[in-house]
């Protein structure tokens, strides 16, 4: 196997491992059904699959966005924004890592450690859910908005939905991907056909409440149906003890965004309205699109990263080719998001989203920075070394009050661009110290220039091009720019990464070993 930091540059942490043959075993599978293959090959298929899986979602996500963008109004937008983000505060209650440390453990008797795991979360989720409905008419009074409280109710209740679906993580584990990705295609399926069909029918910002809703429980219901074991009830305090030790700075970590998101939309309404609050609802939901499939191949690898935690030189190699494969599909859509963000506006969801284009070209570069070392906390996870994650939180949110609050009311949306820029850099740079204590000698800053090099060129000539039009921009004309900058993108992108596009190729088409 290839170098994972390029033919010049050998892995600090150790030599890079010898790939072993189709079948071989590796210690600390944990039963994973590997099928004949070995785990770099069984995990680089998984990547194809459910890469393939959160590439569909993710534009059909993005499709459902538009849709309703231009379905929907502006307020419809700001009520759904206030709603979930001030619910998203309480909801993070509810991600303390059950699953992860699910995923991590290795308990003799699975099917009551999954027990054990689903009970955690369930009383979670109904201790969030509960908060949840005692805050909503606070959250009515600091907002002064009335129409989130029936909204928020529903909310509360689907997280019961999300705590059903569960029986996902059996799947995960066992990186059984194929019926992992149909699983979890469920909920944004239902979520975007009954969202679109609410929103056509008139029912205003219900129809985004309505498709969360269904979405979230026809697949709970769906996962309760195909679940390998028993859902049953099985506490005891040595389980919450060991799930707290794990969880405990995860919480905190968690936190983090919520809190950010939290007081930016509050400071929003307070100084520029219920639109404004829409405005950026909306440019976070594109810039979103570009985290799926980072998530996705993050979630694919954690079962067999948590397989090999006490192997550096292997996590070194399997962290470096995977966040090079993330960048190749982040740093373009960034770049690629602020390049065309006046044209998105003009030529797709109208002109009454003016005031989200300083949000949305922000949200672009951001998008493509934060996605360096993107993965890092898996790695981490996976260890049981939890508090970098909560160590960055921390500083990333802090940065964002200092920054961006003042901003906001001096500059407005725009101010509160620079600020989340700022807070994205923060986080980034306590990310690249703890890699660096990880993976001693990791080149941090040459990592970030190869993933930024394909984009650059491209991002030149769209920009060089437009200097020299006249006129006005048509749509003909956004289109062939599009074209360009993808197609040279893709060029330069095969130019400087083809030997790992062939390695994973390689892996991803490697047959199972004949049964003996």
């Amino acid at each position: 196997m290839s170098d994972p930091a390029g033919p010049s540059q050998e892995s600090p942490a150790g030599p890079v491992e010898t790939p072993r043959p189709v079948g071989s075993a590796m210690p600390g599978l944990r039963g994973i059904r590997l099928r004949g293959r070995s785990m770099r090959e069984h995990t680089a298929r998984g990547a194809v699959v459910v890469t393939l899986f959160a590439v569909v979602l993710s534009f059909l996500a993005l499709i459902k966005g538009f849709v309703l963008a231009g379905l929907l109004t502006t307020t419809d937008y700001g009520v759904w924004g206030i709603t979930a983000i001030g619910v998203s505060l309480i909801v993070t209650l509810r991600q303390v890592g059950v699953v992860d440390k699910y995923v991590q453990q290795d308990d003799s008797d699975q099917e009551q450690a999954f027990q054990r795991a689903f009970t955690l979360e369930l009383l979670v989720s109904t201790i969030t859910a509960v908060i949840i409905v005692a805050a909503l008419p606070l959250l009515v009074i600091v907002y002064d908005e009335p129409r989130i409280f029936l909204p928020g109710l529903l909310l509360a209740a689907n997280l019961i939905g999300g705590t059903l679906q569960m029986p996902l993580w059996i799947f995960y584990r066992r990186m059984e991907f194929m019926r992992q990705g149909f699983l979890r295609a469920i909920d944004p399926v239902v979520t975007f056909t009954v969202s679109v069909i609410l929103a056509a029918s008139g029912a205003g910002y219900w129809a985004l409440f309505g498709g969360v809703t269904a979405g979230a429980w026809a697949a709970g219901i769906v996962a309760v149906i195909v679940s390998p074991y028993r859902l049953r009830l099985r506490f005891d305090w040595e389980t919450l003890r060991s799930y707290w030790r794990f969880s405990g700075p995860l919480l905190l970590a968690n936190l983090g965004g919520p809190i950010i998101a939290q007081v930016a939309v509050m400071a929003t309404d307070v100084h520029l309205g219920v639109a404004a609050v829409g405005a950026l609802t909306l440019a976070a939901s594109v810039s979103q699109f570009s985290e799926q499939v980072d998530y996705v191949v993050t979630g694919t690898i954690y079962p067999a990263i948590c397989a090999v935690k006490d192997r550096t030189h292997v996590l070194y190699e399997s962290f470096v080719k995977t966040n090079r494969l993330g960048l190749m599909w982040a740093v373009p859509f960034g770049t690629g998001l602020t390049l065309f963000s006046a044209d998105l506006i003009q030529f797709g969801v109208g002109e009454r989203w003016e005031p989200a284009l300083p949000l949305l070209q922000t949200f672009g570069l951001t998008a493509a920075i934060g996605h360096i070392g993107f993965n890092w906390h898996a790695y981490f996870r996976a260890r049981g070394e939890t508090r970098p994650m909560a160590v960055a939180a921390v500083a990333a949110a802090a940065t964002f009050v200092v920054v961006g609050l003042p901003l906001l009311f001096v500059w407005g949306l725009a101010g509160l661009a620079v600020g989340i820029a700022a807070q994205t850099v923060a986080h980034v740079a306590w990310r690249a110290y703890y890699l660096r204590r990880l993976f001693e000698g990791f080149a941090f800053l040459r990592h970030t220039l190869r993933a930024l090099i394909p984009s650059v060129p491209a991002a030149a000539l769209i920009l060089a091009a437009r200097m020299l039009e006249g006129g006005e921009r048509t749509p003909a004309l956004v289109v062939g720019e599009l074209a360009a900058y993808v197609g040279l993108t893709c060029a330069l992108t095969w130019v400087f990464e083809r030997e790992l596009l062939r390695e994973l190729t390689a892996y991803a088409r490697a047959r199972p070993a004949a049964a003996a």
